[in-house]
């Protein structure tokens, strides 16, 4: 089954030492069933990379997963029992353990599985080589389809059959991309194979729902660079397929002047520069995202200077409507940029309608306003109040 040499998870590694996870674990193999970790904790951390959600895999069956966890005085929760997952909790933190699964139908959105006691089943349903590692709660990694070569290679791969992979799940197109802008090596290149199938594939993004094209495309495009694969999935027609007349050629330059700045990206900043028809519909966004990339083009495109921007709209729009008027000039912001919209955000205007009172009120007091309001503004946020008074 196990065709590596038995390469260890690094002994440091988080969940592998937490006792919280341990328990969970020893509760599983002290009644005679094997457990593992699995899938992205695995992943990251031969790679060396922080974070991924904690999940372990079993052969026992949920009912006894159940069982075992309550005699280990542990709390399991069946939060998805019908498909294996049985959420343990230990000490609080909670554990997703899944049974062994080998899937009997999908339908390009869904599958029907069934239950299995053969780990290389439970790996076959999985999506890319790199995600169908386990290992050992005493950190053995168990390698049943070979995946081990392209993780070291950071290659992306779909497991055996790509069209097939792909038919099982539509996402996984998306999903392919965003792995590629996390985890590959981009000097090597996109699988040529998985690429073809994605081709092929591409009527079957249309039936996948606003929110789980959402989910992946914010995902994909908060990570360290993704221009990369933005520029393949455009060369493929998968960009134009789920966000028509989407451009991705301000994304790379807007990646640039991040790093140029040491600024912490924000995918909306990135989403404002892809563009497209429809956007917040067709990626399913929040109100309070869809408000801030609607608002982010507005100023971006035709706005006001960034210190108003930064007044009335806040530090981080502003600096993503810098970002995304330098990107689209082709040319670097003056280095004093950051700090005006810095000042900008900080300002307070020191007039209140009081101030303006008895000597205007009702429509007329609102207009002077926002009249001396825009005065001060344009003074750089310079005018003191008693300026601003001598005004009237």
């Amino acid at each position: 089954m196990d065709r590596t040499d038995e390469p260890l998870i690094p002994a440091d590694t988080s969940w592998l030492v937490d006792p919280r996870a341990r328990a969970v674990c020893d509760a599983i193999t002290k009644g005679g069933y094997a457990v593992y970790f699995v899938g992205g904790c695995v992943r990251n951390a031969l790679l060396g990379v922080p974070g991924s959600d904690v999940d372990m895999s079993t052969d026992a069956l949920p009912e006894q997963v159940m069982t075992l966890a309550e005699r280990a005085g542990l709390k399991p929760v069946p939060t998805g029992i019908d498909h294996g997952t049985i959420t343990v909790v230990s000490e609080g933190e909670p554990f997703e353990v899944t049974t062994f699964r080998r899937d009997v139908a999908t339908d390009g959105r869904r599958a029907v599985v069934a239950f299995s006691t053969d780990i290389a089943d439970d790996a076959r349903r999985r999506d890319f080589t790199m995600n169908a590692l386990y290992a050992a709660p005493d950190g053995r990694v168990i390698d049943p389809l070979g995946g081990l070569p392209d993780l070291r290679a950071r290659r992306v791969r779909f497991i055996e059959d790509a069209q097939a992979r792909i038919r099982e799940d539509y996402l996984r197109v998306l999903r392919f991309f965003r792995f590629n802008a996390y985890y590959a090596d981009v000097a090597e290149g996109y699988d040529p194979v998985a690429l073809s199938a994605i081709a092929e594939n591409l009527d079957g993004l249309t039936g996948l729902s606003a929110e789980r094209i959402g989910q992946e495309m914010t995902k994909l495009l908060a990570a360290p660079d993704p221009a990369p694969a933005l520029a393949v999935m455009r060369q493929v027609n998968v960009l134009q397929t789920v966000l028509p007349a989407a451009d991705d050629r301000w994304v790379g330059p807007m990646v640039h002047l991040e790093g140029h700045f040491a600024l912490t990206p924000d995918w909306r900043g990135r989403l404002a520069a892809l563009g497209g028809q429809e956007t917040a519909e067709r990626l399913r966004l929040s109100k309070t995202d869809a408000r801030f990339l609607s608002t982010l083009r507005d100023v971006a495109f035709a706005g006001p200077p960034l210190g108003e921007v930064a007044y009335r709209h806040g530090k981080t729009l502003a600096t993503q409507a810098m970002l995304l008027r330098s990107a689209m000039a082709e040319q670097m912001p003056n280095p004093s940029v950051l700090e005006t919209i810095l000042t900008g955000s900080e300002a307070q205007f020191p007039l209140k309608a009081g101030d303006l009172m008895p000597t205007f009120s009702g429509p007329a007091l609102g207009a002077k306003l926002v009249e001396l309001e825009q005065l001060w503004i344009n003074s750089d946020f310079g005018l003191s109040k008693e300026a601003l008074l001598s005004r009237l």
